[in-house]
């Protein structure tokens, strides 16, 4: 047992596992390095204009929000994850399992604590944690939902544009006098209009997805990472030592 103790670092000096953050902040580099080229080259500023609308320009907003809110949550889980691993370390020591105050804060010290509170109280029978695992998966998952909300809104909202986009281009055809050339030329401007605001939202609403659903499946892989290693935790190392203690 001194062996094992010797051999693991202590809860201090855990690694962080920072690496949900850093591939977050490799996936927005690219993705901002791309946004000013196409800056650079007039293509934003083309697309507001063209869109009478104004619904790319919703759409760019929305999603510099929901890449916010993802950076937000991708910190959250990191910070997990490291706290995770200081639990691990903390957990080198068997008796932490029954003093809660040597264990981080954090959402597996609280699973831990919950853990043998409950072994506690029930005695000499076997630990269950199915529902405390439950509990601890829509904690971790956190918001992490309104990454699909938002990804629907900006594929849904693309889709309107489109919609509306074609009802300008179609407008003009009914009183359309062919023999009146200034009357026609001035229709075929208006559908033109109407095509660019179809295009340029349809092609803002599905980068913009595309986009976001990358970021959130980044999230939700390193989410249910950090969970795999609690269960894991808890099954291997905590729950078989609380059963011994409260089987005697």
């Amino acid at each position: 047992m001194s062996v094992s103790v010797l051999n693991t670092p202590e809860p201090s000096s855990a690694p962080p596992d920072w690496a949900p953050l850093l591939r977050w902040l490799v996936f927005t580099g690219f993705t901002a390095f791309a946004a000013l080229l196409l800056w650079r080259y007039g293509l934003f500023a083309r697309m507001i204009q063209s869109d009478r609308t104004y619904i790319s320009s919703v759409i760019c907003v929305l999603y510099v929000g929901a890449t916010l809110h993802c950076f937000y949550r991708t910190i959250a889980v990191s910070r997990e994850g490291e706290r995770e691993r200081r639990a691990v370390a903390a957990l080198a020591d068997p008796e932490a399992i029954f003093n809660p105050t040597s264990l981080p804060a954090g959402l597996t010290g609280d699973h831990i604590r919950d853990l043998a509170e409950k072994a506690r109280a029930q005695g000499a029978r076997r630990l269950d944690q199915t529902l405390l695992l439950r509990g601890l998966a829509d904690r971790m998952r956190g918001s992490n939902g309104f990454g699909n909300f938002a990804s629907d809104s900006l594929m849904k909202l693309g889709l309107l544009g489109t919609i509306i986009g074609f009802i300008i281009m179609l407008a003009p055809i009914a009183g359309l006098d062919v023999s009146d050339k200034s009357v026609l030329k001035s229709s075929m401007g208006v559908m033109s209009d109407g095509m660019a605001v179809a295009m340029y939202t349809t092609l803002a609403g599905l980068v913009g997805s595309i986009l976001l659903k990358l970021q959130y499946y980044m999230l939700d892989s390193a989410t249910s990472g950090l969970f795999a290693r609690v269960v894991r935790l808890t099954e291997t190392r905590v729950v078989p030592a609380l059963e011994r203690r409260y089987d005697r």
